[in-house]
């Protein structure tokens, strides 16, 4: 597994590092920050997933849309007792904000760190904004890593003090274009200094099988942790929304004639027959298959040799992560 430079034997100390130093199967969450600066918000949600992750995303301007920013609500997870993993874009910063607010965020008692490329900034809510990308994701591991490792800023000047200490994560997309290049593409992230992996959705398990393959035959996972991604479809309607507009989103044909399928008992009615007890109806039968089906993803996943754990993203359904976790016979998580 990934080096220990540090006597204690643990890069960062972080709550997730610890779990899944000590063989635990891991669950992180994910929680986004709203579009507005109510800190209530956050609140609200880490209650929801406090007990049932072992450590939260705070997503970073989430589809290039500005939202609270991941190191503030960060700050508001720490101090609902609740473990946060930041995430950081290249898309917003060079490296000279990059280094200044990660030691801001160490100081604050985050431990835990994605490093991310970022959607494009004409996907969001400001298309003409000027993305930076003065580093690319890979470099940005590399030089939080060496920040950790070596204690020098990316320029090479010693720290005179306390270096961060991050658990230093990466991510990676197994069915993204060219496909046989994903592999390889993890393990320059895994050479660069990526601790653990948080993947895209994966809802295509024989797929997913193939990819662990390769990355076991690249012996990948002897050398970083893998956390697979898992997330609820809430209807047939999102689920083929997200396998044509979503790169590197593979779902199975089933699994959408399933969800459909719940839904029969309200096909026949057009949208004006449709009451709002109707609506009702039908939206939690969506919901209570979408938990089942991640249920068993999980489950088929576990047995999957070299995967870690899973990454639950419940996009604003953070109600939704206990049921999973707990119907995953991932509850309680372990105390470390």
């Amino acid at each position: 597994m990934p080096p220990e430079p540090n006597g204690n034997g643990y890069l960062s100390g972080s709550n997730l590092e610890k779990v899944l130093k000590h063989g635990h199967f891991a669950v992180t969450g994910e929680l986004g920050p709203p579009q507005n600066a109510d800190g209530e918000v956050i609140r609200k949600k880490a209650k929801l997933l406090k007990g049932n992750c072992d450590a939260v995303n705070l997503t970073d301007n989430q589809t290039a849309i500005v939202r609270m920013s991941s190191i503030g609500a960060g700050a508001i997870v720490v101090q609902e007792g609740l473990e946060p993993i930041i995430q950081m874009t290249c898309r917003d910063r060079n490296r000279l904000a990059m280094q200044s607010d990660l030691l801001g965020a160490y100081a604050l008692g985050m431990r835990n760190l994605l490093c991310l490329s970022g959607d494009h900034q004409t996907f969001g809510n400001h298309p003409t904004a000027k993305n930076v990308f003065d580093l690319d994701s890979i470099q940005m591991v590399q030089m939080v890593s060496l920040m950790r490792d070596t204690k020098v800023f990316q320029c090479g000047e010693a720290f005179k003090g306390q270096e961060p200490r991050f658990f230093v994560g990466a991510a990676e997309s197994p069915f993204a274009n060219p496909i046989e290049f994903r592999p390889l593409r993890l393990g320059k992230k895994v050479k660069a200094g990526a601790s653990f992996i948080q993947t895209q959705l994966i809802y295509d398990i024989e797929a997913f099988k193939t990819f662990m393959t390769k990355v076991r035959e690249l012996g990948l996972s002897e050398k970083v942790y893998i956390l697979a991604g898992v997330g609820p479809l809430k209807s047939p309607t999102m689920a083929r929304y997200m396998k044509d507009n979503v790169p590197g989103l593979w779902i199975p044909d089933q699994l959408i004639e399933r969800m459909a399928a719940v839904g029969a008992p309200w096909a026949g009615k057009s949208k004006d027959e449709l009451t709002k007890e109707d609506k009702k109806a039908r939206s939690a039968a969506w919901q209570t298959e979408g938990i089942k089906i991640c249920i068993e993803l999980i489950q088929q996943i576990r047995e999957i040799e070299g995967v870690a754990g899973v990454h639950i993203m419940a996009i604003e359904w953070e109600e939704a992560v206990k049921p999973i976790v707990e119907g995953a016979g991932l509850l309680p998580r372990p105390i470390v």
